[in-house]
Parts: structure tokens; C-alpha cells; sequence
């Protein structure tokens, strides 16, 4: 059987760039921790404390879960991935500056959906994410059903079926 060449290879175990989390989008060095933690406001949740730290550049994320949070690197390794993928969808929205959030231990326990509902709301409370507007123009809440979805079947113009 003969082996695949090599330019093969690498097109197969890479990945697609565009779902990656680019390094621009990430607080990366010490010092630039200690920026975001000696000068940011901060705003906590049972689940994780937010720092934000206001700058010209656009939104970056730092993650700081210990092993206090999950003793396993694949509990800490899941909870960075929803924040990750939360900040992903949520960026192009996010107000410019540095991020940095710190996981509780009560993160372990939490859904993936309570960990992005966290987040998200957050955001809001730090007032660098804006509210979602009548005119549809942001995404709905990570993790949650469209209204149209949630409201009761009186309120969206249709009768109640008969008990």
C-alpha cells in the first residue's frame, strides 16, 4: 500500500483557520495579565469573575481555570472550550479591550449552557456587550430559545387548546 504524500499529510491534519481561535483574539502574556488584573473592572458570578480592561484593539480573551476549578485538565480543558466558543459568536459585538475571566468551582458542575449563560451575562452587567435590540439585529442569548419559540401560544395570537 503506498503512502500518501506529504503536502497530503498536512492538508489533513490541519485545520480550518476560521474556526480556530486566532492568537490576535487572545491575552497571551503574563504581562499582559497583570495589566488586565492590576487596572480592569470587574463584575463575578457564582460560576466565574469577568476582568475587562478597555483598550483601542479589539476584544481579546484570556482564560485563568486552575486546578482548584476541576482537578482534571479535561474539566478545566471544557470549561475554556464554552468560553471559547461563546466568545467566537460574540465578538463581533463585544466592545474593545482586554478580557480576562477567572472559573470558580462551581464551573465543574455547571452545564455547558449555564457556563455561556454566565458569560453572557456578564457581559451585559459590564455593559461591553449591548442589549439585544427590537430590531433583530443581535443574535439571541447564547443558549436560550428565540421568544417566538418560548412565549406562550396566547401571547404569540393563537388560542389555548382546551383542557
Amino acid at each position: 500500500m503506498p503512502l500518501p504524500a506529504a503536502d497530503a499529510i498536512q492538508t489533513v491534519s490541519s485545520s480550518d483557520p476560521r474556526k480556530r481561535f486566532p492568537r490576535s483574539a487572545r491575552v497571551r502574556t503574563r504581562a499582559e495579565y497583570t495589566t488586565v488584573f492590576n487596572g480592569a473592572r470587574r463584575v463575578s458570578d457564582p460560576l466565574m469573575t469577568l476582568h475587562w480592561l478597555k483598550s483601542d484593539s479589539p476584544a481579546r480573551l484570556g482564560l485563568a481555570v486552575s486546578r482548584k476549578v476541576d482537578p482534571r485538565a479535561v474539566g478545566r480543558n471544557r470549561v475554556k472550550r464554552v468560553l471559547r466558543d461563546a466568545t467566537r459568536h460574540l465578538r463581533p459585538w463585544m466592545s474593545a479591550g482586554d478580557y480576562v475571566v477567572v472559573a470558580r468551582s462551581a464551573a465543574r458542575t455547571a452545564s455547558n449552557a449555564e457556563i455561556r449563560q454566565a458569560f453572557e451575562r456578564l457581559l451585559r452587567r459590564l455593559g461591553t456587550l449591548p442589549m439585544p435590540g427590537a430590531d433583530g439585529t443581535m443574535p439571541p442569548p447564547l443558549g436560550v430559545a428565540s421568544l417566538s419559540q418560548s412565549e406562550p401560544a396566547s401571547r404569540a395570537g393563537h388560542a389555548e387548546p382546551p383542557r
